[in-house]
């Protein structure tokens, strides 16, 4: 089959065109001018080039393809112009939908994220059910993903077939930009990480994601959607994995979150109002650490056969990648293995 991935130049969108070629299907990348050269270097499939918010460019980029994998997203938690996260990622899914749709594709997965759930409270899970409204969200990209999944629902049916997939927390190989989960890697490689708030993960593997993209466009139902994701973990256990797949002996402060938020609000105003740059600490990325995301996955493991492997292999793999990269200088000399609940940290 002939697919279309748009963001393909992502970490996610990578590691889905990736699979996809693996798998034997022909891909065709849809990325902005500017995101090009972050394509693979293997890639070796079509490349069409233009962005969600141009109708033209996709209504080319959709013509002869068997499906639509719209990865393409804009992933921040501070916005310089809010608006922007809306064009992208509200309507730029509403443009691939209807581009889809017109072409005569038949079936499209949408990747949104786990961020658009409701916490369902204390020692709870959230699942597939727990969907939140707007009202319950805190920050634009929570909000404007969870009105692309709207449109996405509102979308399906009459022979059009849309999937909604939410992927939790990646790690891995091939994080360039770095996303704010590699981000966390990295803060602790390089000796940056201010603290961490009381709070947790779902913590996966990209390339489990990607598997999980194709079975979805595969096996999963129309209109259902599908937490991609693997091992809960505390913000803690996520630093004692790291310092054993490392050998680095680092253990980040536990910071109350009210010290947090107020931290968040002063680098907001220095960094985002005074010198127009992303806070080391965006007040919308610790609002979505409020609670821990902890999430029951089982729906895609069962129906989608999707692949679970260990926290703390991702966690390696990403490690790997940044030092192979020259993201770190660091001498990595640690161990693939965790079976010490104590040092693991909390699970759920």
């Amino acid at each position: 089959m002939k697919f279309l991935v748009t963001g393909a130049s992502g970490f996610v969108g990578g590691a889905v065109a990736k699979k996809l070629a693996s798998a034997e299907h022909s891909v065709r990348a849809f990325v902005r001018s500017d995101s090009r050269s972050r394509l693979p270097s293997d890639f070796s499939g079509d490349i069409a080039v233009g962005d969600v918010e141009d109708r033209e460019a996709l209504k080319k980029a959709v013509s002869g393809v068997d499906g639509v994998f719209h990865v393409a997203a804009r992933y921040s938690f501070w916005h310089r112009d809010p608006s922007e996260t809306y064009r992208i990622n509200v309507d730029g899914t509403e443009n691939v939908l209807q581009a889809a749709r017109s072409a005569g594709v038949s079936r499209v997965v949408v990747t949104s994220t786990v961020a658009t759930l409701k916490w369902p409270g204390k020692d709870k899970l959230a699942d597939e059910s727990s969907v939140a409204s707007l009202e319950d969200l805190p920050g634009h990209y929570k909000r404007s993903k969870l009105m692309a999944e709207q449109a996405s629902e509102a979308a399906n049916g009459n022979g059009f077939e849309v999937v909604i997939v939410n992927p939790t927390a990646p790690f891995g190989p091939g994080d360039a930009k770095p996303t704010p989960t590699g981000r966390i890697v990295l803060e602790f490689l390089n000796r940056r990480f201010p603290g961490y708030v009381d709070s947790g993960l779902n913590v996966c593997d990209v390339e489990d994601v990607a598997e999980g993209h194709l079975m979805a466009f595969l096996k999963g139902r129309a209109g259902e959607r599908y937490i991609l994701g693997s091992e809960n973990v505390s913000l803690r256990g996520i630093y004692d994995r790291l310092s054993r797949v490392t050998g680095l002996r680092r253990w980040p402060l536990r910071v109350p979150f009210a010290v947090a938020m107020a931290a968040g609000v002063a680098d907001s105003f220095v960094e985002g109002r005074i010198f127009g740059r992303e806070p080391y600490i965006p007040v919308e990325g610790l609002r979505v650490a409020k609670h821990p995301m902890f999430v029951d996955c089982s729906k895609a493991v069962i129906e989608l056969g999707l692949p679970t492997r260990p926290a703390i292999q991702s966690l390696r793999r990403s490690v790997d990648w940044f030092v192979e990269n020259g993201y770190s200088d660091v001498r990595v000399r640690g161990s693939d293995s965790f079976d010490n609940e104590d040092e693991a940290g909390v699970r759920a």
